[in-house]
């Protein structure tokens, strides 16, 4: 089909090619050959009449039309997918469909284990995409290559509707058998010994980190860091460090491995955990009963440990 004088399957072409900046990678999101690939590029450089991908170095990179496409052409896409996915109702025990979901894998742990759990005995013909928290998880979000994100409030985006599912608390963590802490730690303690800490892999630090490089400065000796809280404890077992993580995590971990909870020595922030989604998605069936799943799984989550 035309429109304007253009294909609109070359919509897609354009899309993919926009986000990749690269002609063979798109081509195998595309599922094209890298000649054809490279003809549906020369049609639409004849179509806007810009070059749209340059060479610079051994790379390419967008020009400043192609720049100003990327949204419009984002949107586009959005709006025809979220058209097309609407059914007018949504039966569980017959649904086939894939969700891209984006969390921490400590909320994988507390609440996404159970979500998927329960909805594998209703709707067996659903399947999903776990991917982990990154820099560029709202950008995922905003363009349509994540149905649900699982995030922070204070990351939370306006553009996008948003529902809180739970809130936690902290905790420190150590060694069961730790030769200084029977059951408490005070703050003398806290800051002269060794820490495990969480990091992304972009070197960013999650919202207790912040709050504690704000409030006390850096007064830790952090001796290891890591890229996943389910990973914190098991670098605590059998040596003098400690952790700080989530209450609900640590209640977990604390009935599997030979770990001591113990009440942090200082006024800890609370942590708020929502669930975000498309707003083209806001009214979508399959969307709507999905989400209610979180939800519902949060909602029953037991009450927070004083």
């Amino acid at each position: 089909m035309r429109y304007q004088r253009i294909d609109l399957n070359l919509l897609v072409a354009l899309d993919v090619l926009l986000a990749e900046q690269n002609v063979t990678r798109a081509s195998e999101r595309l599922h094209m050959t890298q000649s054809a690939t490279s003809g549906v590029l020369a049609r639409l450089r004849e179509h806007f009449g810009d070059p749209l991908l340059v060479a610079m170095g051994r790379s390419m990179r967008l020009t400043p039309l192609a720049e100003s496409l990327v949204q419009p052409v984002r949107d586009v896409i959005l709006r025809v997918d979220a058209t097309l996915s609407i059914k007018p109702d949504f039966e569980p025990a017959e649904a086939r469909r894939h969700f891209v979901i984006i969390a921490s894998d400590y909320v994988d742990r507390v609440l996404l284990a159970e979500v998927l759990r329960r909805v594998s005995h209703v709707a067996p013909g659903l399947s999903f995409d776990l991917r982990p928290t990154h820099a560029g998880m709202l950008a995922d979000l905003d363009q349509g290559r994540a149905d649900f994100l699982v995030t922070p409030a204070h990351l939370a985006v306006d553009a996008h509707p948003q529902q809180v599912l739970f809130e936690d608390t902290y905790r420190v963590i150590a060694c069961e058998q730790h030769p200084d802490l029977r059951g408490s730690i005070d703050l003398e303690q806290y800051k002269e010994l060794g820490h495990v800490v969480y990091q992304d892999e972009q070197g960013g630090n999650p919202w207790f980190e912040q709050w504690y490089a704000n409030e006390f400065g850096r007064t830790r000796r952090i001796e290891v860091i890591t890229h996943g809280f389910n990973l914190m404890p098991r670098f605590l077992v059998g040596t003098r460090r400690i952790a700080t993580i989530q209450t609900r995590l640590a209640v977990q971990v604390e009935q599997s491995m030979p770990i001591q909870v113990l009440t942090p020595p200082m006024n800890t922030p609370r942590l708020t955990e929502v669930l975000q989604w498309h707003s083209l998605r806001d009214s979508d069936p399959g969307t709507t009963w999905m989400r209610e799943q979180i939800v519902e799984v949060a909602r029953r989550l037991p009450e927070l440990r004083q």
